[in-house]
């Protein structure tokens, strides 16, 4: 029996080299050394008007607050411009 593969499915190699970038832009934009983790995760959207999907940003600095950053499109989708927005950082 073979297994089945979904041509529909997420392609994971994308995702997690997107998911870098966005981690490297909102480095540089953001001034975030290297050792303060960075997650991206792309969710349900749970705001009102929101489209179905949003990307989430979180800095886990330790001691700190998380800061939380949300872009109202897919990862996928996620530019630089994008991230400067949602961080309140004029480009």
């Amino acid at each position: 029996m073979s297994k089945f593969n979904n041509p529909l499915a997420p392609k994971l190699g994308r995702l997690n080299t997107k998911s870098s970038e966005i981690k490297r832009w909102v480095r540089e934009l953001m001034n975030v050394s290297e050792d303060i983790p960075i997650t991206v995760a792309e969710l349900a959207c749970r705001d009102e008007g929101c489209p179905d999907t949003e990307t989430v940003i979180g800095l886990l600095e330790p001691g700190k607050p998380i800061v939380t950053i949300r872009i109202h499109t897919t990862v996928a989708e996620v530019t630089r411009p994008d991230v400067a927005k949602a961080a309140g950082i004029a480009v």
